[in-house]
């Protein structure tokens, strides 16, 4: 079984089990203090694996689902079966981190689901495709243009700094995903920019 399908399962599962059991919730989801002080470094993994509500985690896991099959082979073939989950896991930390740092002394700050991991997918597929046709709120759109009007989104929200949604998440995934990628295969760079220059 691929191992996408392995992670979007389990999410899933831990997910609606959350949705009506607020001590698990507590539990996992990325609560500062519960880092700095009780030093529950698990949370900042198993933060990616809880959601806000159905719509949330359908968002997530539809995009996972899509744009992960398409490049977990790239990471099998490079480090192996397990190299996905590595890639993976790397995300959902790579991207809470710098949040993490900033709330740390943060009792009312709470922060959850898979979307910083999930940016990071999304932007390894754009360094593989970066003019595939993908739909967006029913819009088809390239990927590329995708990717540099999310990063722009992103930032101005982040900005903004209103809302419930952690846009930082999605800008340090996303970062980590191309840098992640180029490390593990730096010939991946010229390949992008010939792809760039070739919109056909």
């Amino acid at each position: 079984m691929p191992i996408t399908l392995v992670i979007i399962a389990i999410t899933c599962i831990v997910s609606f089990m959350a949705f009506n059991n607020s001590r698990l919730m507590n539990d996992l989801i990325l609560w500062p203090p519960a880092i700095t002080r009780q030093r529950e470094y698990h949370r900042l993994v198993t933060y990616g694996v809880v959601h806000a509500d159905f719509g949330h985690l359908l968002f997530n896991m539809f995009t996972l689902f899509f744009f992960g099959r398409a490049v977990e082979g790239f990471f099998t073939d490079r480090l192996g079966t397990f190299g996905f989950v590595l890639f993976y896991i790397g995300g959902l930390v790579a991207s809470i981190l710098p949040t993490y740092l900033k709330n740390r002394d943060n009792p009312k700050y709470r922060s959850l689901g898979a979307s910083g991991a999930v940016s990071a997918v999304l932007f390894t597929y754009v360094l593989f495709s970066p003019w595939s046709r993908i739909i967006v709120l029913v819009i088809p759109m390239p990927a590329i243009v995708y990717a540099v009007l999310y990063t722009v989104y992103s930032i101005y929200m982040d900005r903004r700094g209103q809302g419930n949604v952690n846009h930082s998440a999605h800008l340090w995934g996303a970062a980590y995903g191309v840098l992640f990628t180029l490390l593990v295969e730096p010939r991946v760079l010229p390949y992008f920019l010939n792809a760039l220059s070739h919109p056909g």
